[in-house]
């Protein structure tokens, strides 16, 4: 990775440009502390994956600089956001100092908010360094690697209820290289998806923590596992590069006996709230026809959920099926591992592997 270093203005801090491909796990391993000085608001839509948030102004605080900058213009804004910025300076010195590291320090565009910080914090005796370009240069950065990222995918579909995030884990656990979608959206990706799971990252945020884990990979692989997906992973989207590099990689088709299936669903499931299975069925009730989204409350009601879920395995079963016939991928592998164990699953997986990639390790 290459940058280059320059002075800013009254040599307050040192600056670098970024060129290349640019991780902030890397500047992390090189000892920096990120830390982003937008407002809360703008660090919530998106950051740098391990970045902290340090804010120049509040939210409120920066809507009121942009509507004094419209009306009264650029010295009128400063002045208020001086105004704002003078009593807490010195706690803002106090909280940078408690990274007790350099700091890598960036804004939007690299501009006034990250270079007034970075002053601050330099004339109290710390090291700090500025992002050229800011948040929007990481972006650009992101949405190109996309583009161009050489990981070779092998990529593992299969009908509901197959493991297919148990046998990712499985195989990370063996050395091989995984993309887990959904852990990174933290949505298991059908209707019944958010269940158990936190909050789900902005699209933006779930950009940026897929290329983090894709940077890292490509270090040290030529190929990559990743399970078959909708582009949707509940409200995140797949950027469309990998995407079509997914469709245009081969699909390792899994099938499972049903009893696995069924328990395996039952596990994610039946230590869930009730009310949340009913509000996921009423989802799809339409799709999954009205008559069986009532008996399949019903069933959830009863704490028959061994009934309920072979309803939404029929109906998922059918969905898959349909996407199946209707996969574009250009080989598409059947793998029968009728009772078989997660263990002897993955081990047909790597064998897989070796015989389609080779050793595949830089």
């Amino acid at each position: 990775m290459n940058f280059s270093m320059e002075g800013v203005d009254n040599a307050a801090a040192s600056r670098i440009t970024l060129s290349g491909d640019f991780s902030a796990a890397d500047w992390r391993g090189r000892g920096y502390a990120i830390v982003d000085v937008r407002s809360p608001a703008e660090y919530a839509k998106g950051h740098l994956p391990g970045s902290a948030n340090l804010p120049l102004f509040g939210d409120a605080e920066r809507a009121a600089i942009g509507t004094c900058y419209k009306l009264k213009g650029k010295q009128a804004a400063i002045s208020m956001g001086l105004d704002f910025v003078g009593p807490r300076m010195s706690s803002m010195v106090n909280d940078a100092k408690l990274y007790n590291s350099p700091l890598l320090l960036y804004c939007w565009r690299g501009g006034m908010r990250s270079a007034s910080v970075a002053w601050l914090l330099h004339m109290a005796g710390m090291e700090v360094t500025v992002i050229n370009g800011g948040y929007k240069a990481y972006r650009t950065r992101v949405l190109e690697y996309f583009e161009r990222c050489t990981l070779k995918w092998l990529v593992l579909g299969g009908r509901t209820g197959t493991g297919k995030t148990v046998l990712l884990n499985l195989l990370s656990d063996r050395g091989e290289p995984v993309i887990d979608l959904e852990r990174i959206a933290c949505h298991k990706g059908s209707a019944f998806g958010w269940i158990g799971e936190s909050k789900q990252p902005t699209n933006e945020m779930f950009e940026n923590l897929l290329f983090e884990q894709m940077h890292e990979l490509v270090q040290h692989h030529t190929y990559a596992w990743i399970e078959n997906e909708s582009r949707s992973v509940g409200s995140n989207f797949i950027p469309l590069p990998l995407w079509e590099q997914m469709k245009r990689s081969p699909l390792l088709n899994i099938s499972r006996d049903d009893a696995y299936r069924l328990q395996h669903l039952l596990r994610c499931y039946d230590h869930k709230d009730a009310d949340a299975l009913v509000v996921s069925f009423e989802k799809i009730a339409k799709r999954l026809g009205l008559e069986s989204a009532a008996k399949a409350i019903d069933f959830v009601r009863q704490g028959k959920l061994e009934a309920a879920a072979k309803i939404a395995l029929d109906y998922y079963d059918k969905c898959y099926d349909y996407n199946l016939d209707n996969n574009v991928s250009p080989e598409i592998v059947n793998m029968d591992f009728m009772g078989c164990s997660d263990d002897e699953v993955v081990n047909g997986l790597i064998e897989f592997r070796l015989n389609w990639y080779g050793q595949g390790d830089k």
